[in-house]
């Protein structure tokens, strides 16, 4: 989890540090920048006299396929039969919560002229976002039946949670746009939260 965090903290450095190089150096408005531009890095600079930096670019952009997954995850739990109800009643409450998430995060991205789906477990740079869930593990949930599938959703779930909470945590000390900081602190709070919930629901399971 340790190096997880600092690699997104890491990520975020060199994104704002970047930016701050650019901002300094720019001839011309970045408004007549081509978005279709082969450098991902070059994408994520944005207007010196915008209300945002280059931390919520990157935070929206990571967590957005982060929660997608989230939701995924609980998806997979409701359509399964014979779990117990504390479980599904989370897994109800994840989705609910994250989806419209999504679409606020997108929302921003979009406002700004920024990629919305650049960042994935290939193209982000550092190969992968904390907390996600591999390939392989979320074939072992889609197999799993009954309280078997209820204690890898929660274990999984709360590694996946805490690597939402270390980004949230990064945009919150490095982040300028206020909504998008308010978002990060909600996350923390929520996932925290659940995080409690769900030891406590594999502690009596």
């Amino acid at each position: 989890m340790n190096t997880k965090t600092l690699s997104v903290a890491a990520i975020l450095a060199a994104a704002i540090s970047l930016a701050g190089c650019a901002a300094g150096t720019a001839t011309t408005p970045s408004h007549g920048m081509d978005h279709g531009s082969s450098s991902p890095m070059s994408s994520m600079m944005p207007d010196a006299a915008a209300d945002h930096n280059a931390a919520d670019i990157m935070f929206s952009q990571m967590m957005i396929p982060h929660h997608a997954q989230a939701v995924e995850m609980s998806d997979i739990m409701l359509a399964k039969p014979g779990i117990p109800a504390a479980v599904t009643s989370l897994a109800t409450r994840i989705k609910a919560a994250q989806a419209p998430e999504i679409e606020q995060m997108t929302g921003w991205l979009e406002d700004w002229n920024q990629p919305t789906g650049m960042m994935t477990g290939h193209s982000m740079p550092g190969g992968g976002m904390s907390g996600m869930v591999s390939g392989e593990d979320l074939d072992k949930l889609k197999a799993a039946q009954g309280d078997e599938a209820a204690k890898l959703f929660l274990t999984q779930m709360i590694a996946h949670h805490e690597g939402a909470i270390a980004m949230a945590r990064t945009e919150v000390d490095s982040g300028e746009y206020s909504e998008t900081i308010t978002l990060a602190k909600a996350i923390i709070t929520a996932q925290e939260a659940e995080i409690e919930e769900m030891k406590q629901l594999l502690a009596t399971s």
